[in-house]
């Protein structure tokens, strides 16, 4: 006999734990926050350990609550999709994936195959757009979203944190900021103003960087970062770039960041209705965006030449 405390408790657990609210996890299952509370202490209670360190409006693991969180996570995962295999279909089943051009190019086209091994009965579809899907209205099963959030009416799970630096090809002669002068300098433009607002510019950088003489506006301009990053890499010129867009890149060493300093950018969140986790389509999308992107390194920032 195993011996495991009452299903309900973990399930609780595992909400909670994973959108790291006690509240959103009662609005994902459908109870109150005093429910959940009080299923986390009976839990507590019989595993005799602490599994959440109670905060003023939030709350955040402990070091036992941070072990029991993976296999759990991965349990129930694999629970739903047996179970789901286990219902009579009329045809193949499809999770519909909603994300950004750019992100959806580089991060995810290149990581189809690992859904593909992972979930061998179902199509992904991937609807690549700058515009915001209407999830409730079933437009996507999930998105991936950048911003600062907050996403009312949607569970939100943090993927990665961008983080914006001057990047170039490894062939150009760019090694300290000063190069920048004889360098062309890449922009985005004309992008929708809502990404328009939370991307840096070179205006922006310069300022962080002490360059005062620095011609920020010249230089090559595009709407789309996917065609930017394009420009990069054939060496056509210097772009302020999100180190996770171009991880894969730099780790190669074909794209260098020569210097810094970099400019903090927002979060990738995965967000899907909260009452939609236990919809396969939602777990299935959940178990490869989290493994795949989650792992996700950028090289640690050079310091500034000289001045620092």
């Amino acid at each position: 006999m195993r011996r495991l405390p009452p299903l309900g408790s973990l399930r609780v657990f595992e909400a909670a734990a994973r959108l790291q609210s006690f509240k959103r996890a009662a609005a994902e299952l459908g109870v109150t926050p005093t429910a959940v509370s009080h299923q986390i202490r009976r839990l507590e209670a019989e595993l005799g350990v602490a599994l959440f360190v109670r905060q003023t409006r939030k709350v955040a693991l402990t070091t036992e609550g941070r072990a029991l969180l993976p296999p759990l996570r991965g349990a129930f995962d694999d629970m739903a999709e047996a179970i789901d295999a286990l219902r009579p279909r009329t045809g193949r089943q499809v999770a519909t994936l909603s994300a950004t051009t750019a992100l959806s190019a580089r991060l995810l086209v290149p990581r189809i195959a690992g859904f593909r091994a992972r979930h061998p009965g179902w199509d992904l579809r991937l609807h690549a757009s700058d515009e915001l899907v209407d999830l409730a209205a079933g437009e996507a099963d999930a998105a991936i979203r950048y911003g600062r959030g907050p996403y009312p009416g949607l569970t939100a799970l943090p993927l990665l944190t961008e983080g914006f630096a001057p990047v170039c090809s490894a062939h150009l002669t760019v090694r300290r900021p000063e190069d920048l002068a004889g360098a062309t300098l890449i922009h985005l433009r004309g992008v929708p103003p809502a990404l328009e607002a939370i991307l840096p510019s070179w205006a922006a950088w310069a300022r962080k960087a002490g360059l005062k003489t620095l011609d920020t506006d010249a230089g090559l301009s595009f709407s789309d970062e996917t065609s930017a990053i394009q420009a990069v890499i054939a060496g056509h010129g210097v772009a302020l770039l999100g180190l996770p867009l171009v991880a894969a890149e730099l780790a190669s060493g074909a794209l260098v960041q020569p210097f810094g300093p970099r400019i903090e950018g927002l979060a990738y969140h995965l967000v899907y209705p909260a009452n939609a986790a236990e919809r396969p389509a939602v777990a299935v999308l959940r178990s490869w965006v989290m493994d795949e992107l989650s792992a996700i390194r950028t090289p640690s920032p050079p310091p500034m030449p000289g001045n620092g």
